[in-house]
């Protein structure tokens, strides 16, 4: 049967239904299915004659069931579909060939279900339960599916709108982290002086002309000492101008989540900080277009981590998105213990404490009060 699955896959491109969706088909299909039953018992009971439960009443109810169960066989086997299903977006198919099971292996797959269900207390629908959470070909198939060779998938919409789920968070900017980077301080320009006080020694003084001067001083005095000329010859160095300190900027500090930020803590002990696309895998590498924040490698004992294996995003909201990047063995949200498989393509939103585990590595996300 695991040999199956695979295929089945590839030619329905269809997720795998949840969990939590097939509970509650299961639900809407006991329901439907009880209503009838306890409708042709009241109708048996004020129809047929005689006191208590006689033999007629009895074989109606047990026809009755046997009608109903075939009716709901046909529709499961010719359609993949029954009330619950119709009504949650589920549809059962074969996992060999993608088309639905046909009557005979419906009909099996409805006995088994059924006698799960009230005469054994509903422990054995426990069982079924247990055993589609437990498969480990990660198809979600019970022990009822494997006997019938069926998959439930899901055929919601929902699916399609994969690729734009996933182009919509690479478009975010992340303003938070333009703010932490500080702004480049602009050269100093020194205010203009009429006269610079000059700290370097005087320039020398220009050499006298060889012609006579033009007045002689008197004498007993000595003559006028040259005043430094305001403005230094091309020849002359400039003064030099004490330097103006900047305007003190205030120095960076080490990127930190925000208040309402999300950080992400891996099982190495190191943290890092979601502000813009994260990349996770064996050897993460973007898509071409893409904008990537930060490439995670994640070393793997087993191989079970793919190259590019899931990625995480914040929404314009502030939530952060986990998504699947169609990785090999899968990837699998923990929330309080309970464990749940990501359908390839299809985001999910994550929540303080959760835990993700992609192959044999696992990490947990922890949003800043």
């Amino acid at each position: 049967m695991s040999d199956l699955a695979a295929p089945a896959a590839a030619r329905v491109d269809l997720p795998t239904a949840d969990l939590d969706r097939r509970f509650y088909a299961h639900v809407v299909d006991r329901a439907v299915a009880w209503t009838a039953y306890a409708a042709a018992a009241g109708l048996g009971w004020w129809l047929l004659p005689g006191p208590g439960v006689t033999v007629a009443r009895l074989l109606l109810v047990v026809g009755w069931f046997v009608v109903v169960q075939v009716l709901l066989a046909a529709l499961l086997g010719l359609r993949g579909l029954s009330p619950g299903k119709a009504l949650l977006g589920l549809r059962a198919v074969s996992a060999s060939t993608g088309r639905p099971v046909g009557v005979p292996y419906a009909l099996l797959r409805g006995l088994v279900v059924a006698v799960a269900g009230l005469p054994t207390l509903f422990l054995g629908a426990a069982t079924l339960a247990w055993t589609s959470a437990a498969d480990r070909d990660r198809q979600r198939r019970g022990w009822h599916d494997h006997l019938a060779g069926s998959v439930v998938v899901d055929v919601r919409p929902v699916p399609e709108a994969g690729p734009e789920a996933e182009a919509r968070p690479r478009a975010i900017v992340n303003l938070t982290a333009m703010r932490l980077v500080p702004t480049p301080p602009t050269p100093p320009r020194a205010a203009p002086s009429a006269t610079p006080a000059p700290t370097s020694p005087p320039p020398p003084t220009p050499p006298r002309p060889s012609g006579p001067p033009p007045s002689a001083p008197p004498p007993g005095t000595s003559p006028p000492r040259t005043p430094p000329p305001s403005t230094p010859p091309p020849s002359s160095p400039p003064p030099s101008t004490p330097p103006v300190s900047p305007a003190p900027v205030r120095p960076a500090r080490p990127v930190e989540a925000p208040a309402g930020g999300w950080v992400v803590h891996l099982d190495s002990g190191e943290q890092l900080v979601v502000d813009g696309l994260v990349l996770l895998g064996r050897g993460p590498v973007g898509r071409a277009g893409e904008e990537v924040r930060h490439l995670v490698p994640l070393r793997s004992q087993d191989m079970s981590v793919s190259k590019t294996h899931a990625q995480l995003q914040v929404a314009p909201d502030g939530a952060l998105v986990v998504l699947d990047r169609g990785s090999t063995n899968g990837s699998v949200v923990i929330r309080s213990g309970v464990p749940r498989d990501l359908a390839a393509g299809t985001p999910l939103t994550l929540l303080d404490g959760d835990t993700l585990r992609l192959g044999d590595r696992s990490l947990r996300v922890v949003r800043q009060g």
